[in-house]
């Protein structure tokens, strides 16, 4: 039986020494959430089945219940290979929501809280000769308000802008192999202007670690040091590629540490804000951004297989877009790395709704799983910004700017968004809204008053403090393409009656953000319709509902901004 995705799910950090566990596992519902008392770890069989990693209401795990579930069980057999029996075997979990706990063999080895980070944990001591088995159970309750929930819907149905919920395994789930002696993770501190890379690395063990840098197969960059548990040193780079808007020019690493070898790789570039300008390389862009959520028909939060994920870039790409908001959802790696391929400005966003910001233990819920977040992708050149929060409008005063500060010391080199939307409580380093008028004329009247003015006169109480302006949110046309859809189907303001009018307002809201040399960027919403959601450039299932020339040809006006 073939796996489904089968390719390595995190193309930063690979080993060759892995197992893929995607595939049929047995799979049972645990409507009283009552399964680990009552020790169904114990259980030498569950019910039904699920084909990992697809979430539990999708189409493609072949469960398909759209119902809430607090508690989902797992389990499978596999045997590993007899050459794993020296050194260390990790079971990593790409994403399951919201908290999992894992048992190998009967034996309880460990969980984790949080539905959109990766984790691992060391199984070593759990495995034995021949079969194993592994059981896993995961609870979830997005109405509890105490955990992130993104779009999922808290009401039975979708409804608004909230969607099938996402319960269980919806990342890959696989084994890896390593020796005693091993890395155990490594930041990328890239400086085009200078012409070399820096590099953070923790050990474990004691060795000597040797670093090959490669481009397009050339040798291009290499250093040795003696390892200990923390190493920082710099690699000077003989050629310089730059990773820019369009192009994903990437060098190859290899990272050998004793006996553990790891593949790996980084983009070479620059990124910084400077004065109402953003700069990438020293070069002053503009971004022309779509948001994208990542909902799929068959999957929901995941693709069915990697060719669906480098293809909606493709089709942001097709319509002129350089980039994309990755909305409320954190996207799997394999979706970054195409990113980074292609060249592909993204923004790295948390999914912060759902819980009650406006109670303390909200900072609990957030911010360890946000760090997680932050750790795993910060070395992606794709990612060229971070924005934890989106449209919070309650919160306790110290909320916001402790995440920003957090992300700001965990990262200082990349810009970062306070909250998207809605209310600023602290003055940020860049001045972002969500601006839903439909009426071209108005909505140019605006930016012109905040260019000229300094002022913001817009919905809710913003305080503009001169900052580059970043319409994070803007569009959101409906245009329904497709007479099944339900009733409560929608999107902003009134829908067009031609295409034609559908282009021209468009035209004349892209261009009051493109002529305005304050503004340093725009995301238009959205990429493409999902359930009754209608205001997508593509629908569901990505069909192009207006030529992409055209689209095109109206986002690829040169703003006064740009080199």
């Amino acid at each position: 039986m073939s796996i489904p995705r089968p390719e390595h799910p995190n193309p930063q950090f690979e080993r060759k020494e892995w197992l893929n566990l995607n595939g049929i596992w047995e799979f049972q519902l645990d409507m009283g959430k009552s399964g680990i008392e009552r020790k169904m770890y114990n259980l030498d069989h569950l019910e039904g089945q699920i084909n990992v990693p697809f979430c539990v209401e999708s189409a493609l795990s072949g469960v398909e219940n759209l119902d809430f579930m607090p508690a989902v069980w797992y389990r499978r057999t596999f045997s590993a290979p007899e050459s794993w029996r020296e050194g260390k075997v990790i079971l990593h979990f790409g994403a399951a929501d919201y908290e999992t706990f894992v048992y190998m063999n009967k034996q309880f080895v460990g969980s984790h809280r949080g539905g959109y980070s990766s984790f691992g944990l060391d199984v070593t001591a759990f495995l034995r000769e021949g079969e194993n088995s592994l059981t896993v159970c995961v609870q979830d309750d997005i109405r509890s308000c105490a955990q992130p929930r993104g779009k999922q819907s808290s009401l039975y149905y979708s409804n608004g802008c909230d969607y099938t919920r996402c319960t269980g395994i919806w990342q890959t789930v696989w084994l890896e192999h390593l020796p005693d002696s091993h890395l155990k993770s490594f930041r990328f501190y890239p400086d085009a202007a200078n012409q070399m890379v820096e590099i953070e690395a923790e050990l474990a063990g004691k060795d000597r670690l040797s670093v090959e840098i490669s481009y397009e197969g050339r040798p291009v960059g290499r250093a040795e040091v003696q390892g200990k548990p923390m190493v920082r040193f710099i690699v000077p780079l003989q050629e310089k590629h730059l990773w820019e808007a369009g192009h994903g020019r990437l060098y190859d690493v290899k990272f050998t540490y004793g006996q553990d070898v790891v593949q790996s790789y980084f983009g070479l570039r620059d990124v910084e804000l400077d004065g109402l300008k953003f700069r990438l390389n020293d070069k002053s862009i503009f971004l022309r951004m779509v948001l994208d959520q990542g909902y799929y028909r068959d999957g929901i939060y995941t693709a069915k297989d990697d060719e669906t994920l480098k293809k909606d870039i493709e089709l942001s790409m097709d319509m002129g877009f350089n980039g994309a908001r990755l909305h409320q959802k954190v996207f799997e790696p394999r979706f970054l790395y195409h990113c980074d391929r292609m060249g592909y400005l993204v923004w790295g966003e948390f999914a912060n709704w759902g819980f009650e910001s406006f109670d303390q233990n909200a900072l609990v819920s957030l911010i360890p799983e946000w760090l997680e977040v932050m750790k795993r992708d910060c070395n992606h050149p794709s990612i060229i910004g971070w924005c934890p929060l989106n449209e919070i409008l309650r919160q306790i005063p110290e909320f916001q700017p402790i995440v920003y500060q957090v992300t700001k010391a965990f990262d200082p080199g990349r810009p970062c968004i306070d909250i998207s939307g809605y209310v600023h409580n602290m003055r940020a380093e860049i001045f972002d809204v969500h601006d839903y008028i439909q009426d071209p004329k108005h909505f140019r009247e605006t930016y012109r008053r905040v260019k000229e003015e300094g002022v913001w006169p817009g919905p809710y109480e913003y305080e503009y403090g001169g900052q580059p302006v970043f319409v994070s949110e803007y569009g959101g046309i409906r245009w329904d393409m497709d007479s099944d859809l339900p009733e409560n189907s929608w999107g902003y303001g009134e829908s067009p009656k031609t295409k034609e009018e559908f282009l021209e307002r468009y035209k004349g809201l892209t261009h009051a953000l493109l002529d305005n040399d304050r503004v340093i960027g725009f995301c238009y919403t959205q990429l493409y319709d999902i359930e009754q959601e209608v205001n997508g450039l593509y629908t569901y299932d990505r069909k192009a509902k207006f030529d992409p020339v055209v689209i095109r040809a109206i986002n690829s006006k040169k703003s006064p901004i740009e080199d």
